[in-house]
């Protein structure tokens, strides 16, 4: 296992009724921006249980965050707390809002252009404190200090991390995603599944523990997520499946073990160009990766199979091939397509989808040996 310095101060409260703790959370005086989505937090509840909670208070909404959270809007949000003196950010929804508001809070006290924070790696030195109410188990960015803006004018899809941006808090009531969209319950169990996945599916370094915390997440997420579409009002099942796909990216099982994140930078071009969905192109890509990468992979596919599918019989090669067909039907059986054909894009659609890993000079996987040529090859698996 390799050497890692590791923090994660962000404080979780979990459970039944949780939303009624903000005021004991939010520093006493703040001047709060409440910041959510497209509106579903109005149909379920959390919108009426927040104001509820936080009436007295000096609160400012901000809705409209996009499924992929767009620069212009954030810029928007940026605007008005300079406007209004705003000293707090409340993100209220997934992954999505909280994403924005990450890019926010480090935006507004950006000297220069926010821009730079992705395309040219500038440093974020201080960012405005926020808190999460989570409303989606998906991408585990109320516990981490990761974030993924669009630019519609750019045409782009770019991820950055600074540590100034951990939510102070993160208030996770299981109850809250009862009435979530099927489809979008099940994008986000292969969302956190494909997280462990890629922290986990590369080669052994000997992180015994990191390696058995991964392979838990894993099972619990594959065998709550086959129940959940079939009983969405099951405490436990939520319950469950939020916190793994908290656990899933916090950063603990990634710590000091070599990752691969191709299936996601890969997948950024899918979303700008065609609008899928997060998840959607994690399920078909990730396939396409682990059947490219099968020899640099191999034990620990191996391990994958035995562990979650409970695969045991056949030469090792088998095992491979039957572990990567027993994921993609994982992904299947969740409702989600895995192949770029059942979204019509086509063979002479790739060379724009791998575009930016050649623009960009990306180098990906665990061994920095997928170039835009090698991802060209494996889009065309996915077809």
């Amino acid at each position: 296992m390799n050497n890692f310095e590791f923090s994660n101060p962000v404080k979780i409260v979990f459970g039944k009724g949780t939303i009624s703790r903000l005021p004991f959370l939010i520093p006493s005086g703040s001047k709060i921006l409440f910041v959510y989505g497209g509106g579903s937090i109005k149909k379920n509840g959390v919108y009426e249980q927040v104001t509820k909670t936080l009436q007295g208070w000096d609160v400012t909404e901000f809705a409209g965050i996009e499924a992929n959270p767009g620069y212009e809007t954030c810029m928007r949000a940026v605007h008005i707390i300079r406007e209004k003196g705003i000293d707090f950010l409340l993100a209220v929804g997934g992954g999505s809002v909280i994403d924005a508001v990450k890019f926010i809070a480090a935006a507004t006290c950006f000297d220069g252009d926010p821009w730079d924070i992705f395309t040219k790696g500038a440093s974020i030195e201080s960012a405005m404190p926020l808190g999460a109410v989570l409303t989606l188990a998906a991408t585990g960015s109320e516990m981490n200090e990761r974030f993924v803006i669009s630019r519609e004018s750019t045409n782009e899809k770019l991820s950055s991390a600074s540590p100034k941006v951990f939510p102070e808090f993160a208030v996770m009531d299981p109850e809250v995603t009862y009435t979530v969209p099927v489809h979008q319950v099940a994008n986000g169990v292969v969302d956190s599944f494909i997280h462990v996945i890629e922290q986990y599916l590369t080669y052994p370094v000997n992180a015994k523990v990191q390696d058995a915390f991964a392979e838990s997440l894993l099972k619990v997420i594959y065998e709550e997520g086959l129940k959940v579409l079939d009983d969405p009002y099951n405490y436990d099942i939520r319950a469950n499946l939020m916190w793994a796909a908290s656990n899933a990216l916090n950063s603990w099982i990634g710590q000091g073990v070599p990752q691969d994140w191709t299936s996601h930078r890969l997948g950024y071009a899918l979303t700008v160009q065609y609008g899928l969905d997060h998840a959607q192109t994690l399920a078909i890509l990730l396939p396409g990766v682990m059947q490219y990468m099968r020899k640099e992979k191999e034990q620990k596919i191996v391990r994958l199979g035995e562990v979650v599918f409970g695969i045991h019989e056949g030469s090792t090669g088998e095992k491979v091939q039957q572990t990567i067909e027993a994921t993609e039907g994982f992904f299947r059986r969740m409702g989600l397509k895995t192949h770029l054909s059942e979204y019509g894009i086509k063979d002479w659609d790739i060379d724009a989808l791998v575009e930016p890993v050649r623009q960009r000079g990306w180098k990906l996987g665990e061994h920095a040996n997928i170039d835009w040529q090698v991802a060209r090859d494996i889009f065309k698996l996915r077809v």
